[in-house]
């Protein structure tokens, strides 16, 4: 038996109560984003509680414990004497959002959006099953907000031009399914600045699908079109240019029949786009990820439960390149090329053809 190492326990004591800080701040980041006191403070000069509260129009007493927390915690600067706060520019850097897609805050925002399903987690710990997509309220519209840091914004001007021959075949005209297109705001994108294209979005839950064709139609688009569809249930063929998933694959309680659909469905000569999270499937390639931990914790917390909750595959979302590759080949392709965007810490872009 190894001897007790007092050190280590007390280095790992140590860890666990900055942990739980850090845990706490996370909750008071998710306020201070959605509150929009980040944006707020982020064109104040050092102010006093009241004038923050104030310029937010906010409860003075909410907004002065939120600051006492901020600053404790590091985040907002303090100077006691005259009982000013003041957001340094360092930081509000990757809190507001002017500063997307570096605002980190946007993220934060899963922490709460998890927690509020801790108790059917744990049911499923004790007698398997799953936590279905209804169970997480605002779960999509955050999604939206991170997806347009990573996606949106870098779309046309990254991501596109990433595929070689793309950019030119859109404008010409060509067909492109997005699979899982949530509230479709990547697809309208591209459906505004390709109007020579066709463009088709499915997801499979309803409110995403409502949201995504109201979005549409307050564009005035006529080049796009939104419908509900079950991945596992979707066969066609030959009747895509391009298909695009974005952070979708993971998701699905059936990932081996999606990306065999979406093979069947492609042309010929078409692309299939598929950006996922980017991890090794192998836990100790992980170790020095540097968001591993929240990506675990979403998986095990959404990814992996709403799969397991279809009586899927629960694949996860640290799936990893190594078996997305290896499902990808499965499924028939045979041309995979991984690529990275700088902007992007978070994900793999798999640009594959036939």
């Amino acid at each position: 038996m190894l001897a007790f190492d007092q050190e280590k326990a007390e280095q790992f004591s140590e860890q666990l109560l900055s942990l739980l800080n850090h845990a706490a701040l996370a909750l008071m980041i998710s306020i201070g984003h959605r509150s929009k006191l980040f944006d707020t403070m982020s064109t104040m000069e050092a102010s006093n509680s009241e004038a923050i509260a104030k310029s937010a129009g906010l409860n003075e007493r909410y907004v002065r414990e939120w600051l006492n927390a901020m600053v404790t915690g590091g985040i907002i600067d303090y100077e006691a004497e005259q009982k000013l706060y003041h957001l340094p520019p360092e930081h509000a850097a990757f809190l507001t959002r002017a500063s997307s897609p570096n605002n980190i805050a946007v993220m934060a925002q899963f922490i709460p959006i998890l927690g509020n399903v801790e108790d059917q987690i744990l049911d499923a710990f004790m007698h398997g099953g799953g936590v279905p997509y209804e169970a997480y309220h605002r779960f999509h519209s955050v999604m939206a907000e991170e997806s347009s840091q990573t996606i949106y914004m870098a779309l046309l001007d990254k991501i596109i031009p990433m595929v070689g021959g793309l950019q030119e075949q859109l404008i010409q005209g060509i067909k492109v399914l997005d699979i899982g297109c949530g509230y479709g705001r990547a697809l309208n994108l591209m459906a505004k600045n390709f109007p020579n294209s066709q463009f088709y979005g499915f997801d499979l839950c309803e409110e995403t699908i409502m949201n995504a064709n109201s979005l549409a139609a307050q564009e005035g688009l006529n080049n796009i079109h939104f419908l509900r569809r079950d991945l596992a249930k979707w066969h066609e063929q030959n009747q895509y240019d391009c298909i695009t998933s974005f952070d979708v694959i993971h998701d699905q309680a059936h990932p081996k029949e999606v990306l065999r659909a979406v093979y069947q469905a492609l042309k010929p000569q078409g692309v299939f786009l598929m950006q996922d999270i980017k991890t090794s499937s192998h836990v100790e390639n992980n170790s020095n990820h540097p968001i591993a931990p929240l990506i675990y914790t979403i998986s095990c917390l959404h990814c992996m439960t709403v799969s397991l909750s279809q009586n899927g595959a629960g694949l996860g979302a640290a799936w990893g390149e190594e078996l997305a590759e290896e499902m990808l080949k499965e499924a028939g392709f045979t041309q995979i090329e991984k690529r990275y965007l700088e902007h992007d810490i978070i994900n793999t872009y798999y640009i594959v053809r036939k």
